[in-house]
Parts: structure tokens; C-alpha cells; sequence
């Protein structure tokens, strides 16, 4: 009767990724042919996670109380209020760069410097834009799937486009100039703890229920930035957060 429930829950799970790769997954066949370089690349990303992003982002949620962990989320959202607004102007998207606006005032006084965020509470949602979503409203094609060192999924378009944002962020630089990068290199590292700690629950469930984790995470990854760049919800089971890590401390100079 075990051994029958268990074959059922093994088969439902191989059901459910194979539909999942199948939703996204490019009818060329195309879309990877950096393949071995991208899994090699993805296992040393993963025992970084294993080794020392995992054990620090538990110990930050086991410590800290969820005010705390939201308060910390919702600054480091205000903070990058400046690349969203860009971004939002870029695209020609009056409507959200006045969306963007309000929220950073308000947040950044009633929510004091915001570590709240009574804009929401107003009915005005955060949301997200980058330079690699604004190069896609632009028309420039995403090219293959490559996975980043520590960065994770990723194409040339949004590669080039994460660059852009190490670069253009006014915060940093205008910590660099004042010499005060130990606060951007702690910019650097909380932002990449509390992102991790937004997914890293789903992953480990991907990666349970997934016969090729590798194959699950790309089309996931896929499935979230076309949502991203459409301004739309993703589908379903496209659940997961991005994977961000914010060094521009260490790449301004």
C-alpha cells in the first residue's frame, strides 16, 4: 500500500516538472546551448548557497523577529527606488514612474525612511524594473540562457542590463564619493540575505520535487522574467523570486 502511494507521488512529481518545463521551454531547442557550462556553473552556485549563504540567511531569520526582516525588506526596496524610477521613464511609463514617486515619498516620511510601507497601505504597490527589462521593451532579443556565478539565471540582455545597474546607482556612487564604502559593501550584503531568505524555501522544494533541478530552475527563471518584463503576474508555479545580489560596492570604483 506504501510502496503504491509512493510510486503515485513520484509519478504526480514527474508530472508536474515535465509540465513545468514544457510551459517555457524554447520549440527550437535553441535556448541553452551553453548547457554543461551552465550546470557547472550552477552546482558551484549552489554550494556557495550551501556553504555559507544558507547557514547565514537561517541564523538572520532564526534572530531577527518578521518586523524586523520586513522593515529591513521594505528599506532596501525605497533604496532602490531611484534604478525603478529610471527604468520606469525609459520605458515611457508615466503612470508607474508616478506610482514609484509617490511611493518613495510617502515611505521614505510615514514610513519613516522606509522601513514601512504605508504606500501599500494606500493602494499603491511596489513594483519592479530594471535595465534588462527596459532593454527588452526596447526590442533588443534575450539571446541564450546562461547561468551567472552567484547571480544565477540570466541571457546576454539581462547581463548587460545588471551591469547597467552596478553602475548607474546613484547610492553607490554617492557612497563611494564620500568614502563610506563600508556602508554600500553592507548594502551589498544584507540585500543579498534578505533575497535569498524570500526564496530559499522554494527552491529547496524545487529542488525536492524536481528530476532535473537545473531544467525546473530554467524554465521558472524564464517564466518570471517574461512575467517581469510584461508587467504581469507569472504563471502559477513560476512562484519564485529573483535571485538578486546587489555588489556594487565592489564594482564601483
Amino acid at each position: 500500500m506504501f510502496a503504491a502511494a509512493n510510486s503515485t507521488a513520484t509519478a504526480d512529481k514527474a508530472t508536474s516538472t515535465a509540465s513545468l518545463i514544457a510551459q517555457s521551454e524554447p520549440d527550437n531547442g535553441n535556448g541553452d546551448p551553453i548547457e554543461p557550462v551552465n550546470r557547472v556553473i550552477l552546482d558551484f552556485n549552489e554550494f556557495i548557497m550551501e556553504v555559507l549563504l544558507r547557514p547565514i540567511t537561517q541564523l538572520y531569520v532564526f534572530l531577527l523577529p518578521n518586523f524586523a526582516l520586513d522593515g529591513i525588506h521594505n528599506a532596501l526596496n525605497n533604496l532602490n527606488t531611484p534604478i525603478i524610477l529610471v527604468n520606469d521613464l525609459l520605458q515611457w511609463e508615466p503612470e508607474r514612474a508616478w506610482t514609484t514617486t509617490q511611493r518613495f515619498f510617502i515611505n521614505s516620511t510615514l514610513g519613516i525612511g522606509g522601513l514601512m510601507d504605508p504606500a501599500k497601505d494606500f493602494g499603491i504597490e511596489w513594483h519592479k524594473e530594471d535595465f534588462g527589462q527596459t532593454l527588452a521593451v526596447w526590442g533588443v532579443p534575450e539571446g541564450f540562457y546562461m547561468v551567472l556565478p552567484l547571480f544565477g539565471p540570466s541571457n546576454p540582455r539581462d547581463a548587460v542590463g545588471l551591469a547597467a545597474g552596478f553602475f548607474l546607482d546613484p547610492l553607490s556612487h554617492w557612497l563611494n564619493n564620500i568614502n563610506r564604502e563600508e556602508i554600500a559593501l553592507a548594502r551589498t550584503m544584507v540585500s543579498g540575505v534578505d533575497e535569498f531568505s524570500r526564496v530559499m524555501d522554494d527552491l529547496e522544494k524545487l529542488r525536492d520535487t524536481s528530476i532535473d533541478y537545473y531544467a525546473a530552475l530554467r524554465s521558472i527563471a524564464r517564466q518570471k522574467r517574461k512575467a517581469d518584463i510584461s508587467n504581469s503576474a507569472p504563471a502559477a508555479r513560476a512562484t519564485l523570486s529573483d535571485l538578486k545580489y546587489d555588489f556594487n560596492a565592489q564594482f564601483i570604483e
